[in-house]
Formats: C-alpha cells, sequence, structure tokens
C-alpha cells in the first residue's frame, strides 16, 4: 500500500514541476500521423480525415486543431508521447457514473481541440498549439505501467479533445486493454467514423458532450456542428460500447425545454432509455462570463423532462449533494449507488443488480 501512495504522490506532485520539463518548440518530436492523404503531389498539400473538418493543409501548415501539420507533403502528429496533464482522479469526475463506482482513472490529455467552445473549462491548454506549452515526455509504456503502479483501474483521456491525440491514446488504449486496465474517452465526439471503427475496438466508456440540440447553437458556441457529433453517437450505440452523455444547460442559450426535449427523445429513440445523461451545471467560464451560473431550478426542469421521456438514468451534475447525483433502481427506486460530490456514500449493486428487487442496472461493474 505504501509504494501505491508514494507512486500516486510522485505523479501528483509532477503536475506542479511542469516548468522543468521539456518545452517543444522544434520538430524533433514529430511522429507520422494516421488519416490523411496526399491531395496534390506536386505542392504536396494533404488532407487531414480525423475529423469533420477534414483540413486542406499546404506545406508546413497546422490544423484548425493545432495538432497536426504537413511537413513535406506527410501529416505528422505533434502530441504523440507529450500530455501537457496528468492526474489521478475519481472516475465519478470524468464524470461517469456507470463504471466501476469509488475507483480511480489515470487521467491525462495533450495540448489542442478541434472546437472552439467559448465557455471552455480547460481552456489555456485545448485552446493553444502543443508547442507552446510545458509538456512531459512519456511513452504509452510509461502511461499504462505509472496508472497500474497509482492503483487506477481505468485511464482517461480527457481535459481536452483527445481526438486530436488519436496516435497517442490509441496506442495506450492497445496496451492498457491487455494489462486489464479499462480506457474512458471523454470526448465532443467531432471525430469521422474510419478512424473511430479503429478506436471503437478500445474504449469501455465514451462520456460524450451532447453541448446542445441545435446546429445554430454548435456554430456560435463551439465553432462546429451538430449532426457528426450525433452519428458518432450513433455508430459508438452500434459497435454496443458503453456510452455516457453530458448537457452542459447553459442560461438563455441552451435551457429552453423544448430543445432539451427533443434532445432527450433523440437520445431515447437512438441510443436507447437506459443510456445515461447528467444535466450540468454552467459556471461563467473563459469567454463567457456575462451569463450567470444555471439555476438549480432549470437542472431540475431538465431531470423531469428526460424521466417523463423515459429515461431511466437522469442525473444533475455540479451541484453537489444533489440527491439526483445518485443512481436510482428503475423499478424500485431505491438508490443503488449513492454519492455527493466524487464520493461514494453506498453501494447496492450486487452482480450488477440492485440488491433490493434483482433489477439489472446497465454498467460495467468489475
Amino acid at each position: 500500500m505504501k509504494k501505491k501512495f508514494f507512486v500516486l504522490s510522485i505523479i501528483l506532485n509532477l503536475i506542479f514541476v511542469l516548468p522543468v520539463f521539456t518545452k517543444n518548440k522544434s520538430d524533433s518530436f514529430l511522429k507520422k500521423a494516421l488519416w490523411w492523404q496526399l491531395v496534390d503531389e506536386k505542392q504536396k498539400i494533404i488532407q487531414c480525415e480525423l475529423c469533420p473538418r477534414e483540413c486542406i493543409l499546404q506545406p508546413n501548415q497546422s490544423g484548425y486543431c493545432t495538432a497536426r501539420i504537413n511537413k513535406d507533403g506527410t501529416l505528422y502528429t505533434l502530441t504523440y508521447n507529450k500530455p501537457v496533464s496528468l492526474a489521478v482522479d475519481p472516475i465519478e469526475k470524468k464524470p461517469v457514473f456507470h463504471m466501476l463506482p469509488g475507483t480511480k482513472s489515470f487521467s491525462l490529455a495533450t495540448a489542442g481541440c478541434n472546437l472552439r467552445c467559448i465557455h471552455c473549462q480547460n481552456w489555456e491548454i485545448s485552446q493553444r498549439p502543443p508547442q507552446t506549452i510545458q509538456s512531459y515526455n512519456f511513452t504509452a509504456e510509461q502511461i499504462v505501467k505509472m496508472a497500474k503502479e497509482s492503483g487506477a483501474r481505468s485511464i482517461s483521456y480527457t481535459y481536452t479533445e483527445p481526438v486530436i491525440f488519436y496516435e497517442y491514446m490509441l496506442d495506450i488504449a492497445k496496451l492498457a486493454k491487455k494489462e486489464g486496465l479499462k480506457n474512458v474517452m471523454v470526448t465532443s465526439g467531432y471525430i469521422n467514423t474510419p478512424p473511430l471503427e479503429e478506436l471503437v475496438k478500445y474504449i469501455d466508456v465514451f462520456r460524450v458532450d451532447l453541448k446542445g440540440f441545435s446546429e445554430e447553437f454548435y456554430k456560435k458556441l463551439a465553432l462546429g456542428k451538430l449532426q457528426p457529433v450525433l452519428e458518432t453517437l450513433k455508430f459508438v450505440k452500434q459497435r454496443n460500447s458503453f456510452v455516457e452523455i453530458i448537457n452542459l444547460i447553459i442560461p438563455t442559450l441552451n435551457d429552453n425545454p423544448d430543445e432539451i426535449k427533443k434532445l432527450c427523445l433523440w437520445v431515447k429513440e437512438n441510443l436507447g432509455d437506459e443510456t445515461p445523461i447528467f444535466f450540468s451545471r454552467f459556471y461563467p467560464m473563459h469567454k463567457l462570463t456575462n451569463l450567470p451560473p444555471t439555476p438549480v431550478a432549470t437542472l431540475e426542469q431538465a431531470h423531469k423532462i428526460a424521466k417523463d421521456i423515459g429515461l431511466k438514468y437522469v442525473y444533475i451534475g455540479n451541484v453537489p449533494g444533489h440527491p439526483y447525483e445518485n443512481t436510482f433502481c428503475p423499478k424500485c427506486n431505491n438508490i443503488v449507488i449513492g454519492r455527493i460530490g466524487y464520493s461514494i456514500t453506498q453501494n447496492n449493486l450486487k452482480n450488477g443488480k440492485c440488491k433490493f428487487c434483482g433489477y439489472k442496472i446497465v454498467g460495467i461493474w468489475e
């Protein structure tokens, strides 16, 4: 036990001594990227095929995500082996509520993102190019080793957008799976289907931000599109991967009850009524500081809409101590997993079933 605490201490301390690590301004750490094609051999112009933006890049031009660059007609990733954030978090912090409750998840991120959310809570690392941020130098093997030594049961690709460090995530996830660790992708779901099809083999839980339910909202708040996210969700569900959805409700922007109802109906019809969904409280952040925090009553209204539609696992997030942090049995309505913040207060699961009535609770419990 002492060894685990010692290793965990080292990992957590690394976060605070980050400036002593390498600051990458050269091309010496480039790795050839996956998912691209050469569209003009003479002029060495390429097209990235990783995400729906499908950037067309001239030589020495970086993609919209800032994490991929055209060098002499070849696409390289700037984030391989270069995490900028490492931590050991409660799995509930992701939030993921239907996998291994009360366990730790080794969490990492690299710099960059393929969206531009004006309310991003991690904008200091998501909205800056990798070359401009201090980073660690850890291989996939080292990440998996640290995760196991920390006592974590899973690895989470989180904080920024894991799609943009696809190659690094994929290699870590493959090794993690071999070592008996679960993989969690905390994502906005902005990825094309072919690369997703390879990734889905190794990711146990896709925790997807469904930011709103209109193209107008996505364009205004994230400079992205809604439809590709819906396609990602449907594809992942078709491949029998586990999905948990979070919808951050922002006052005046996506809190319309009709829009929330449409979102919930879509989830029920396309992903199933047992898909966990979180309605999470907004706090002023980044470029969106002119709005107040979401009223709890608004979140409770969204919760009621979802339950009335027939969704079975509906949560309220970012309101520690709220009763709808708990997981209730859809059959007998007893608490099967009790929570306050990131802490588990009770666990009434027995072999993945409610111990009170025997109802099977959807999730990954071992």
